[in-house]
């Protein structure tokens, strides 16, 4: 215990708040291992009991769903982290007959429990244990690595639920109430989080459980053809813009995570707000990488909670701005969610940014978001694209406006 404990803290200790999503999913990977080897060590050590014990046969239904659970978490939880830290392409992987190969899998790991319940021999007991784990193991990743675009939010929850039922099974097997009780409070939790955050995205669960969200559109023809061009804008011609403006909102994305920019962004609203402009900001329910992420970043920032507000607190305003600052956001604001009945993305909720009277959209490219979908806000008249690192962008913003209203 004083080991895990000690390594859990150096490890934490080293992350930034930008790879929390990254820490998550590889400690969920680790809950699941633990299930699966807890569920199969306590089979072996109470199995000498088993024809006297009147409590085995929920022993090993238990220790046998536990083995499924903890193998599904742990491979999934691998390949999300895969995706995350950019080991593997967070591109969705269609094996072809994937659903026909899910339901397979599925079918395999109940069928499994036939012979394991029937049979009271340790040898098909054990065959049957190592079996589900080698089956829920390869079903997690063709789950998780089916899912693809702007989903990964989504499926750290689910796997935070997985973990949870995983831990409880452990408190069962080993009659520990801490255990199960907080096993419960994970997995029930998490349930529920993930079917907001689905709300939120316009998904069922059980599309996001089976694999595949997100990577497909609900029209029949071919995306739309985005035409026009874009306009570029630099600092000076930005700082104009924000002085200019006397009402800002500010819409963070994933972007801001990983160029770190949410101090001179933190410090410039403070600026704009003591030259008594209104200034806020709308946080998209899966902005970032994981739920809250952004939150949290501007809180170490120091930037005021009441003036962060969610997309439903703040939609409606977008017509009644001056300005919307974009930084590093581009999934979470595409207005082909609404304008493009064959886009992926359409009908999911999204920041109706492009309703205010200007955009500035600080990003490094014109290149497509996490969902690989092209944003049609780019090209409208109203926007204009301050392209470069979100940090040194923010940073070049504060030090102009400092200067020009020294």
């Amino acid at each position: 215990m004083a080991v895990g404990g000690t390594a859990g803290l150096a490890i934490a200790k080293r992350i930034q708040i930008t790879d929390l999503p990254q820490l998550v999913a590889a400690f969920h990977s680790l809950v699941g291992l633990a299930a699966v080897l807890t569920c199969v060590a306590e089979y072996m050590v109470e199995f000498p009991h088993f024809a006297t014990d009147p409590a085995a046969n929920f022993t090993k239904i238990v220790a046998y769903l536990g083995t499924y659970i903890g193998g599904v978490t742990f491979s999934g939880s691998l390949v999300a982290y895969g995706k995350l830290q950019g080991v593997l392409s967070s591109a969705p992987l269609m094996l072809p007959g994937r659903h026909a190969l899910n339901a397979g899998l599925l079918a395999a790991s109940v069928g499994g429990m036939i012979p394991y319940m029937l049979d009271p021999s340790y040898t098909t007991g054990i065959t049957c244990l190592g079996s589900v784990s080698a089956l829920s193991a390869v079903m997690g990743v063709t789950l998780t690595a089916a899912i693809g675009g702007a989903d990964m939010p989504v499926v750290i929850t689910v796997l935070n639920s997985y973990s949870g039922w995983a831990l409880c099974a452990e408190g069962f097997l080993l009659n520990n109430n801490l255990l199960t009780i907080v096993g419960a409070l994970i997995g029930s939790s998490g349930a529920i989080l993930s079917y907001i955050m689905c709300v939120a995205m316009n998904r069922s669960l059980a599309n996001v459980i089976l694999g595949g969200y997100g990577t497909s559109s609900t029209g029949t023809g071919k995306p739309m053809e985005i035409i026009g061009t874009h306009t570029e804008v630099n600092v000076d011609q930005t700082v104009e813009m924000i002085r200019e403006a006397s009402s800002i909102i500010i819409t963070p994305g994933w972007g801001l995570c990983a160029a770190k920019a949410q101090y001179p962004i933190a410090e410039l609203v403070k600026m704009l707000t003591e030259q008594g402009k209104k200034v806020r900001f709308g946080i998209h329910p899966v902005a970032g990488r994981m739920p809250g992420q952004l939150n949290v970043l501007l809180a170490e920032a120091g930037v005021p909670y009441d003036i962060v507000l969610e997309m439903e607190e703040i939609n409606e305003d977008f017509s009644e701005t001056d300005l919307v600052l974009v930084i590093g956001a581009n999934d979470t604001v595409n207005s082909a969610s609404q304008e493009d009945p064959n886009s992926i993305i359409a009908g999911m909720p999204v920041l109706e940014v492009w309703k205010s009277k200007q955009v500035v959209v600080m990003k490094r490219s014109l290149g497509v978001g996490y969902a690989a979908v092209d944003n049609p806000i780019f090209y409208k008249p109203n926007t204009a694209m301050l392209l470069g690192d979100a940090k040194k962008t923010c940073d070049a913003l504060q030090s102009r406006v400092r200067e020009v209203d020294s």
